[in-house]
């Protein structure tokens, strides 16, 4: 009897941590969105600032895409769909709605930008021009590599929030 006691004080848990409760799932919320407003802002900044940069002075961002080792048109399709990728991107940050699908096109750009930066540090092209505007294209190419490497961690931690934060809201 005394056995069983001990055996029922010892291993009975005084509180069920597998189930949670409502008010500890707000909480969590109230973390994640600020969290997650900051992020977007951060993002939303990164993309209006690198889309005006290049196109405010258009003229030398075609001069630094023809010295790509790209071919003509892909340099001159590239003038336009990056900024105005970018330029989409951030909008699509700005709002609840389309929040979700912004870190999906954020995290899918740096990680196009970030693949590129790796394969001229790992000496795949001839020659190394940056195309990037404003302040990104003085950094060092490792440098800059960090730089996305960062903004990518960032645009993946949005996302991850995103979906618990919508997964959340919707209990």
């Amino acid at each position: 009897m005394l056995c069983a006691q001990l055996t029922s004080l010892l291993f009975t848990p005084t509180f069920d941590y597998s189930i949670p409760t409502y008010q500890m799932k707000l909480k969590l919320v109230k973390f994640k969105s600020p969290l997650l407003n900051f992020i977007c802002t951060l993002l939303v900044f990164l993309w209006v600032y690198t889309a005006a940069s290049k196109l405010i002075d258009v003229g030398e961002f075609k001069r630094q895409l023809a010295n790509q080792t790209l071919g003509k048109a892909a340099a001159a399709f590239l003038l336009w769909f990056i900024p105005i990728s970018e330029i989409l991107t951030a909008l699509l940050l700005l709002f609840h709605k389309t929040r979700l699908s912004g870190l999906l096109f954020s995290a899918m750009l740096m990680f196009l930008f970030t693949g590129y930066i790796g394969l001229v540090l790992l000496g795949y092209y001839d020659r190394m021009p940056c195309s990037c505007g404003g302040v990104l294209k003085e950094m060092g190419w490792q440098l800059h590599f960090w730089f996305n490497i960062f903004f990518l961690a960032i645009s993946g931690l949005g996302v991850w929030l995103a979906r618990s934060v919508e997964q959340k809201a919707a209990l």
